[in-house]
């Protein structure tokens, strides 16, 4: 695979494409699908994060409000009150790479002013623009996903990927984004409503290589698994898993994952097979 450097805020970086990296979730919040409530105060999370850095996990993704749906909207203020604290504690750790997961322009400029290398926008730049100057201002890596919600989706699922994030990019590029800041999430279950849609989302993914830039992968827990498996959100780390290694086959760089130790395992095989496959082995 080739690397690629991934430009991130106060000077740092990654090198994607030899190595799958994985991303914990850190939900801030009290009504998150399959977390909520469980790392509400800065102490639990920070010791959540510690725990997830200990597995294997390369980058902590901290969120204050719920994305699942029909999740109530927090105000700016009380996403950061949530997740600013706990921010800024592991910024002074140093033990991982941070990300912020918000689509607010102001509570990413907070956050990066705190200590986060990665904005990560569920809406794509699509519900504040603003979030992209955020990333241009400061060089914080940003991670721009597609979604579905609140518009007419294309029929085919790539071809809606291809409209969506194309529309993001440019919104990116007019704000003065650099490439090799940019990260896309083709959005595992946001307004994919069915398995089908989902899992025809993962057999094509390889597809989305041809947009050019690094791809994260965000199926954890997510409800096509569970209606694949049968299973609870809380029992979907080893369904997940699965997911992961055939979206690493597919050319996934990132995973963001609640369960990190099983991801990494399970990664860490996908990465030696597809290590000799290079030309002579």
């Amino acid at each position: 695979m080739t690397t690629r450097r991934w430009q991130l805020a106060h000077g740092r970086h990654l090198d994607l494409g030899e190595k799958a990296m994985v991303v914990g979730i850190l939900n801030v919040t009290p009504d998150s699908f399959s977390d909520g409530g469980l790392f509400i105060t800065p102490d639990q999370a920070v010791a959540q994060a510690r725990r997830m850095v200990e597995e294997g996990a390369v980058v902590i993704d901290i969120g204050g409000e719920s994305t699942r749906p029909g999740a109530s909207p927090v105000t700016p203020e009380e996403e950061q009150a949530r997740i600013l604290p706990v921010i800024a504690a592991l910024a002074g750790t140093n033990e991982a790479l941070i990300s912020v997961d918000t689509y607010r322009e102001q509570t990413a400029r907070l956050a990066v002013a705190a200590g986060a290398h990665i904005v990560n926008d569920v809406w794509g730049l699509q519900r504040e623009p603003g979030i992209a100057r955020v990333a241009a201002d400061t060089g914080a890596g940003l991670v721009i996903m597609h979604t579905g919600r609140e518009r007419q989706k294309l029929p085919d699922v790539i071809d809606d990927q291809f409209f969506f994030l194309k529309a993001s990019l440019e919104i990116a590029k007019r704000n003065g984004v650099e490439d090799d800041h940019i990260v896309l999430d083709a959005g595992f279950g946001f307004a994919k409503e069915t398995a089908e849609e989902n899992l025809d989302l993962m057999a094509r993914f390889s597809e989305l290589k041809a947009l050019g830039f690094p791809l994260m992968a965000g199926t954890s827990r997510k409800r096509f698994i569970g209606t694949v498996t049968g299973r609870e959100p809380a029992a979907r780390g080893a369904g997940t898993a699965a997911t992961s290694v055939i979206l690493r086959l597919k050319g996934a760089d990132l995973f963001r994952v609640h369960d990190v130790a099983i991801n990494v395992d399970a990664l860490a095989v996908a990465d030696a097979m597809l290590s000799r496959e290079k030309p002579g082995h």
